[in-house]
């Protein structure tokens, strides 16, 4: 019986496929070569649709307070509390029972949690707030009488998941110390407290499946849907196949260069000219909205840092936008949507992957530092390529490494991630222990690390070197500061993947038109592959690259937390810290190649700069992907 370790240490501060070996060749628009090999068949399947199902049937807390509303031994011990005082005990709400009498089938299914199919509208409320006008005042007079027994109930649920099972040993080791110092005022940390009890809607339990664990026929599905949705709309249909109506356009339109009046919004600011600012302003948002075109939706959002620039209130708007409390749910909808209409994230993960399996050929004992962990979304096709390793798998230790999220847990989604991987590690049978360590990425100790010398040690970076501070912040940038700790650390090999991009300029007119070529580049890739109505698009626009392009034009100093910068500035970086870099996998970029041509959209490009992985749109470089070692001297 093999043994899972699962642990947590907080330091509070701050492609199954046979043809291609990336994509499915269901749906291949140009031939491939058959005759490519097929012994990295499942060192690139793609098992992030099924990690996000996972999450999701986790996240499901709604249906777990629903079934305690009307729980026979609740109402067996109320009921004679009733009769005594005289009183009628209160009927439940006119809905079907949400709990059964036990029975070995149901018994089982709330005892595993995952795998119970979520609660539709037509047999019970997933959210109270969608609850009829004439049933509120009895549900909430239900809410009242049964809080306490629910909040028990459901904290007796969340202990459960620390329990061990019969094939995962888990410990927790909380260490709660607060090493580093804060650079933020109390009473700011104060107001962004959030909390504690909070609830999700069900998800449908197949999405985790198709999104991280996806066999080869689900993929395809959801890029077929997509571009379905495509055709519809240059077609002008609705989604459910409807013509839409097209409004007549006006006789006379007026016709504007968004791109022009941004850059001339732009020099009036950093002019102080305010007067004239605020009237391009209203100019540009006449012309922008969210639920546009490519120009019209980057058009809003570079509105919206330029007027929090005006206004003094970059760092609070950023601020919000970062705290909001988003469902994994969305972000997984979000994550997915993005994974089948651009390449960038999957080849980036897969590069990683591959990287990662050449360095540990022989190891029997694996440290992956993941400096930026997020959900994980990474590591479960690592761990079934690992599984599959002739001589079988080795103990598989990962500490994944993030910022503290505001609020009473700030370690919460990284402990999460843990719990979802070590599911993934008992399903594929690979010995596994997680840490958790929330700090700033430049302030993690080696002591937070838990290193050991037998084992074999590699660090990952995706994504997240730009969100260091550079030579702008200080002589001793925290940016450095983190590449000269890694190669103090002497892993077998440090991946290093980047947002290639040249608006990390320390002025301000330079750096906002270097970010409008990089961003016009982004929204134009998304409205070329994305439908405008999709809901998870305007997600991805306003989270992600919105909230980017706020940061960079609004922020001053270190409350600019983005600055990219082009690849071959980071080599010069990394070799500057004391590494030397690796060659590309041939068989990867080929494979690479191929999968892009035959399953996204043409204008995307996958190329080689010496020893650098390019992928771009339309001849921009937007993403960078490389691999280290350190120097021998």
């Amino acid at each position: 019986m093999k043994n899972f370790e699962y642990s947590s240490l907080v330091a509070i501060d701050d492609f199954d496929l046979t043809e291609n070996p990336i994509f499915d060749p269901q749906i291949s628009a140009s031939p491939i070569d058959e005759t490519d090999s097929n012994e990295n068949s499942e060192i690139f399947s793609d098992l992030v649709l099924e990690y996000i199902n996972q999450m999701l049937m986790e996240e499901d807390m709604g249906d777990k307070f629903d079934m305690l509303l009307t729980h026979p031994d609740l109402e067996a011990t109320e009921k004679p509390f009733y009769e005594l005082i005289g009183e009628k005990y209160p009927s439940s709400p006119d809905q079907p029972p949400l709990y059964s009498s036990p029975s070995p089938d149901s018994s089982d299914s709330r005892r595993s949690s995952g795998s119970k199919a979520p609660m539709s509208s037509e047999n019970g409320a997933s959210s109270f707030s969608e609850e009829p006008e004439d049933h509120k005042d009895g549900v909430d007079d239900l809410l009242l009488r049964t809080l306490p027994q629910s909040q028990f109930e459901k904290g007796f649920e969340e202990a459960k998941k620390f329990l061990p099972t019969p094939s995962m040993e888990v410990k927790i080791a909380v260490d709660r110390r607060r090493p580093h110092n804060d650079s933020f005022d109390l009473e700011e940390q104060r107001s962004r407290k959030q909390s504690a009890v909070y609830y999700e809607d069900p998800i449908p339990s197949q999405m985790f499946d198709m999104v991280l664990l996806c066999g080869g026929e689900k993929f395809p599905e959801v890029i077929n849907t997509i571009r379905e949705a495509m055709h519809k709309e240059e077609n002008g249909e609705k989604k459910d196949g409807r013509k839409s109506r097209r409004k007549k356009p006006p006789e006379k339109e007026e016709v504007v260069d968004l791109h022009t009046l941004l850059m001339h919004c732009a020099q009036t600011v950093a002019a102080g000219e305010h007067h004239r600012a605020h009237e391009l302003l209203k100019q540009i948002r006449r012309h922008s909205s969210p639920h546009g075109d490519a120009s019209q939706r980057l058009g809003h959002y570079f509105a919206n840092g330029l007027e929090a620039r005006l206004a003094g209130t970059g760092s609070e708007v950023f601020q919000s936008l970062a705290s909001m409390r988003k469902t994994a749910a969305d972000v997984l909808k979000a994550y997915q949507l993005y994974l089948a209409a651009s390449p960038f994230k999957k080849i980036s993960y897969h590069f990683s992957n591959q990287t990662i399996l050449d360095a540990i050929e022989k190891a029997t004992r694996v440290h992956i530092l993941d400096f930026g962990i997020y959900f994980g979304f990474q590591w479960p096709c690592f761990m079934k390529m690992l599984a599959a390793r002739p001589g079988g798998p080795p103990k598989l230790r990962i500490t994944g490494i993030d910022v503290p999220q505001p609020g009473f847990r700030p370690a919460e989604r990284i402990e999460e991630t843990g719990r979802w991987l070590s599911d993934y590690a008992e399903r594929f049978g690979v010995p596994f222990e997680y840490h958790a360590v929330a700090a700033k990425l430049d302030e993690v100790r080696n002591e937070d690390l838990r290193l050991d010398e037998e084992e074999t040690l590699v660090v990952n970076c995706v994504f997240r070197l730009s969100c260091l501070g550079d030579e702008t912040v200080g002589v001793d940038c925290p940016r450095d500061k983190l590449l000269r700790k890694i190669r103090k650390l002497n892993p077998a090999v440090f991946v290093n993947v980047i947002s290639n991009g040249s608006y990390g300029a320390p002025f301000f007119v330079t750096r906002f038109r270097e970010a409008l070529y990089h961003f016009s580049a982004v929204f134009d890739m998304l409205e070329s592959t994305l439908p405008r109505e999709e809901e998870q698009r305007m997600l991805v626009e306003r989270d992600l690259y919105g909230r980017h392009a706020i940061n960079v034009i609004s922020c001053e100093g270190k409350e600019r937390v983005q600055r990219p910068e082009t690849y071959k500035q980071s080599r010069v970086r990394c070799m500057r810290a004391g590494f030397e870099q690796l060659p590309a996998n041939y068989e990867f970029v080929k494979a690479a190649r191929s999968g892009v041509r035959a399953h996204y959209h043409k204008d995307f490009s996958v190329d080689e700069d010496g020893r650098w992985l390019l992928q771009g749109w339309k001849g921009r470089i937007l993403v960078a992907l490389s691999a280290w070692k350190p120097c021998s001297f």
